[in-house]
């Protein structure tokens, strides 16, 4: 797990969801492995190439390139780009919630989770593609969300 956060780009293909059109990002199959409940993961064909889809209000999660499609119910976790709830993680691996980053601002005035975060990732702690939906770092989700509530 040395490599989850590290240097190595999210790779965004040409491969869209076949319900939003959004271009999808490739995931590799553990995250798949780690995510999907018993009942999805009979499903998973192994030999194939899934794509994670970001678009919020998108049901679709991961899908493959012959239209296989796995939804938000079929994940054993909510998924940060489709729920706005606040108990919902930005970062899987240190229970950064919502809900936590916006209390810590409203107590402090400023939150540390990416900090925070950032060490962990260089004590090697982070396992991103097993407990992120998303199969890569969270650092881009925890900062956007962060400005987005100090503003």
């Amino acid at each position: 797990m040395g490599d989850c956060c590290g240097t190595s780009k999210s790779v965004t293909s040409d491969v869209v969801c076949p319900l939003s059109k959004t271009k999808g990002k490739q995931i590799k199959l553990i995250t798949l492995k780690s995510m999907l409940n018993a009942s999805a993961l009979t499903r998973l064909e192994s030999d194939k190439t899934y794509y994670f889809c970001s678009e919020q209000e998108c049901n679709v999660v991961y899908f493959n390139e012959e239209q296989q499609v796995f939804t938000k119910n079929d994940l054993k976790v909510p998924v940060f780009q489709k729920d706005i709830e606040e108990d919902v993680p930005a970062c899987y691996c240190f229970n950064w919630t919502r809900a936590r980053i916006c209390e810590e601002i409203k107590q402090t005035g400023k939150s540390q989770a990416v900090q925070d975060i950032s060490m962990h990732i260089q004590a090697n702690r982070c396992g991103c593609e097993v407990n992120n939906p998303q199969g890569s770092c969270c650092l881009g989700n925890v900062s956007a969300f962060i400005k987005q509530v100090e503003k």
